[in-house]
């Protein structure tokens, strides 16, 4: 016998009717119970759940990020290289030229002071050449000296006379009068100019007419 709550009795038909109710019911239950796990189902293949997924997005892009900083970085680095190379190089380059520099002008004046002291023996020879004519061991003597200064680079500065007057190869020491065919001109050389290479060492002293 089945009671209700009330505690009343249920009849058979009233118990019959019940259980066909309850029996829709199971039936419906389990039809949305099986549709609800094929949906279910259906959802984890196409979303599946299982994956190893980084822990938050921060970590994911400090990871993407990385490799760029790094090549990045060293991108500088080797920049940075090349500078200090290139500089390392025109220094040197800039030392080499000065020290070549240095040295060719060691070798000048060198070679100037040298000149500078050997120019009063030319200017003997000159002066005993004009009093009288030089023996010839004398002349020979001379002729070696002028050329071996000549190869070295020692060179006679032109002062013929009658020549205009040229103050920056030129000294005048004094003036006199010469007529006008010699006014600014070159009347007599006191003592000859020379040049090294390109260089004066010496100015002609010359006698400029008035």
């Amino acid at each position: 016998q089945i009671y209700c709550q009330t505690g009343r009795k249920i009849s058979p038909a009233n118990n019959l009717f019940n259980r066909g109710i309850v029996n829709k019911l199971l039936k419906y239950l389990r039809k949305n119970i099986m549709i609800n796990n094929e949906e279910l189902n259906q959802e984890e293949l196409i979303h599946p759940t299982s994956y190893d997924a980084p822990e938050t997005m921060d970590d994911t892009l400090t990871n993407e990020k990385e490799p760029f900083a790094e090549s990045e970085e060293l991108k500088s680095q080797i920049q940075e290289l090349k500078n200090k190379l290139l500089y390392q190089q025109a220094e040197f380059d800039n030392f080499r030229k000065r020290t070549q520099r240095e040295k060719i002008e060691i070798i000048q004046t060198a070679a100037r002071d040298t000149m500078t002291g050997i120019l009063p023996v030319l200017d003997d020879f000159d002066r005993a050449s004009k009093i009288a004519p030089l023996t010839e061991g004398m002349n020979l003597i001379y002729q070696k000296l002028t050329s071996a200064l000549k190869s070295k680079g020692l060179k006679e500065m032109e002062s013929a006379k009658g020549s205009v007057f040229n103050p920056d190869e030129q000294e005048a020491i004094t003036e006199v009068p010469a007529g006008e065919e010699f006014v600014g001109k070159v009347v007599d050389t006191v003592e000859k100019g020379y040049l090294l290479g390109d260089k004066i060492i010496r100015h002609a002293k010359i006698v400029v007419g008035k």
